[in-house]
């Protein structure tokens, strides 16, 4: 029962003066080598190096040389207009033949001007030659003298802002406030305000239930004399309409009716394009589809209900992985597993899995660190809100506080009581052997761990706004001692976007915890004491290293603990961002922490924003360290620390 500090298994930690190499072996990372270009990708992202694959594939390479100018003294603007133009961005690549450039260039004006409409520019003037010559004034066919790259200029005058002038609601929008729409007399009239503030009407009207609602008339009026635009939405809601009956197209080997029940999309149930929404979600998370599509008809049923058909694709149902890691303090690590997703077509998941730690620097196969596992579960098992998890899991674990070996036994069920809150209770017994700061000692533990978790976050892998909490209690029993102990642990983490477009995040997070019954914590297994420190917890520590020590300088764990982490996450680029962080925590001997020993470690971490989520790199040093302790961590992982 540790805090654990280590990082998940997609990351990469030093600990101390050692250095950790972790490397992964699996289709999603792809090396390119080509020639004399050396380039590396990892899930599609080209991290380093030229990818020549391009130019080799495209036919009759021609390239070109941009040249993109403009008036706009905004920055944001300047900024949107050359994220907007493909020239610029493509400016590496070939296009294919003298009428490519032609072409390429006559959508980066269509893209340009929608890029100033957006900003409200609609007197904005796009102008672009190639070779010289204007490109309306172009041959259909035209030919370039290909000896050096062909120039491209760009010239665009921004013109003025136009501000929204009168505002028209129509027809079941009436008598709704434009200015709710961010239309109100005076503001910037961009594009993108206009197009979200007629969505926004029809998607108010169907979350009233009326799935037939539409947007019946757009228009839009731009006077160049006085600089504004004039607004005209109107929309037909439709009826009160209920969910109607629920097809499902596309299954194989997962059966329809477990699709069905599990999308929680029931005949009689109120419409809501939210409902739909986390229906797809539900779906896609169980991970046997590789596409999810919720079709609903164009009409009523004659009950008055809507029919709807969901469309899904099924992926590959079987996967394996393997990896391998180099530690000059642990030696070499090795680690695979296999998985099935959907073992008797009611995406029923088992996954088998090992690793081998400490190679090379184990003195004997007894100091190896191993784990082996098996784990199954069962969605949507009596209900759809349920899922039975069965695992049994053997494994050693050698950090510097103990050395353990222990084989644990559960079986568990969660419930999804909302969106948000999910409740899990499980039965589990574990007999574990340790070799510590109490000496030898052999344990049998039979625990009820029961947790509730609520999650409010925007976004789970790089959240801006909301937050998360837990609350567990794992009431426990050691048989050879005849030991009742409870663990009861508790956190919360929350986040707050600062800007138009969140460029700053605060992050905060606390996390407690005490043991009650752990009067001699002798009679405690080591696994289920408290420890902090690493990754998980107070970066700079190494992994366990914050603990009560003992007469002889050995790490005991404590019986409660209480760490904090805060962070500013602050985004230079779209794809860039630096994170200052301090973590703080302390472990103590006594059911309430005394803080008599409190440490901190602080340091700064980088991200790099991929469609999964961020990538995390973190260097932090103790601020307070241990007499011979860890000088320094670095970690790296998948998604935000907290």
């Amino acid at each position: 029962m540790q805090i654990r500090g280590k990082a998940p298994k997609t990351s990469i930690a030093y600990r101390r003066t050692g250095i950790v190499l972790v490397i992964a072996a699996a289709a999603a990372f792809s090396p390119a080598l080509g020639g004399n270009a050396y380039a590396f990708k990892l899930f599609g992202i080209n991290f380093f190096g030229k990818d020549e694959t391009a130019t080799d594939q495209v036919p009759d390479p021609v390239r070109y040389d941009v040249t993109l100018t403009t008036d706009a003294v905004d920055p944001d603007l300047k900024e949107a207009l050359e994220n907007s133009s493909r020239l610029v961005s493509d400016k590496e690549q070939p296009v294919s033949g003298d009428l490519g450039v032609v072409v390429k260039a006559r959508d980066d004006r269509d893209r340009l001007i929608a890029a100033l409409y957006e900003k409200a520019r609609y007197g904005g003037v796009v102008t672009i030659t190639v070779d010289g010559k204007n490109i309306d004034s172009l041959p259909p066919n035209p030919t370039f003298d290909r000896s050096r790259p062909v120039p491209v200029t760009v010239n665009i005058a921004a013109g003025p802002i136009f501000r929204v002038g009168e505002v028209q609601f129509g027809g079941d929008a009436a008598n709704r406030n434009p200015a709710d729409y961010d239309l109100a007399p005076g503001a910037p009239a961009g594009s993108l305000v206009v197009i979200k503030a007629g969505d926004k009407l029809v998607e108010e009207m169907k979350e009233e239930g009326r799935p037939l609602a539409k947007l019946t008339k757009r228009e839009v009026i731009a006077d160049h004399r006085t600089d504004t635009v004039d607004v005209v939405l109107s929309v037909e809601s439709g009826p009160v309409a209920p969910i109607g009956t629920v097809g499902v197209t596309g299954a194989k080997s997962v059966r329809p009716d477990f699709i069905q029940s599990y999308s929680r999309l029931d005949k009689g149930d109120r419409y809501s394009p939210e409902a739909l929404k986390k229906a797809g979600e539900r779906l896609r998370a169980l991970g046997v589809f590789s596409s999810v599509t919720i079709h609903e008809a164009e009409g009523l049923a004659g009950d008055g209900s809507l029919p709807m058909t969901i469309e899904v694709s099924e992926g590959k149902q079987r996967y394996f992985g393997v990896g391998a890691q180099y530690s000059t303090i642990d030696g070499f690590g090795v680690n695979g597993y296999w998985g099935h997703r959907n073992l008797f077509g009611g995406a029923e998941g088992l996954r088998i899995e090992g690793a081998v730690g400490r190679l090379g620097e184990a003195s004997g196969v007894s100091d190896l660190d191993y784990s082996a596992g098996i784990t199954f579960t069962k969605p949507g098992i009596f209900v759809p809100e349920a899922t039975l998890t069965a695992s049994i899991l053997a494994k050693t674990e050698n950090p510097d506080a103990y050395n353990a070996k222990l084989v644990t036994a559960s079986l568990g069920m969660a419930y999804e009581l909302n969106d948000r809150d999910t409740i899990t209770g499980a039965g589990e017994v574990s007999w574990e052997k340790d070799d510590d700061a109490f000496g030898d000692n052999t344990y049998l533990t039979f625990a009820l761990p029961f947790q509730f978790d609520r999650d409010a976050r925007d976004n789970k892998f790089d959240p801006t706004e909301g937050y998360r909490a837990m609350a567990k209690v794992t009431p426990s029993y050691e048989s050879y001692s005849g030991t009742f102990f409870s663990a009861f642990e508790g956190s919360v983490s929350g986040y707050y976007g600062l800007g138009a477009e969140d460029r700053i995040v605060l992050a905060g997070k606390v996390a407690a915890g005490f043991l009650v019954g752990a009067d001699n914590l002798e009679n405690i297994p080591a696994t289920r004491r408290f420890f902090a420190g690493g990754g998980g917890s107070v970066r700079g520590y190494g992994y366990q290293e914050i603990s009560p020590y003992n007469a002889a300088n050995e790490e005991t764990g404590g019986a409660s603990y209480m760490t904090a982490s805060f962070e500013t996450r602050v985004k230079i680029t779209d794809t860039i961002g630096i994170v200052p962080f301090i973590d703080v925590g302390t472990v103590s001997a006594d059911v309430a922490p005394d803080f008599s020993d409190f440490r901190a470690g602080a340091g700064i971490g980088i991200r790099y924003a991929t469609p999964f989520g961020p990538l995390r790199l973190d260097f932090a040093v103790p601020l307070n360290k241990y007499e011979g302790g860890t000088n320094y961590g670095i970690y790296a992982g998948i998604g935000q620390s907290f």
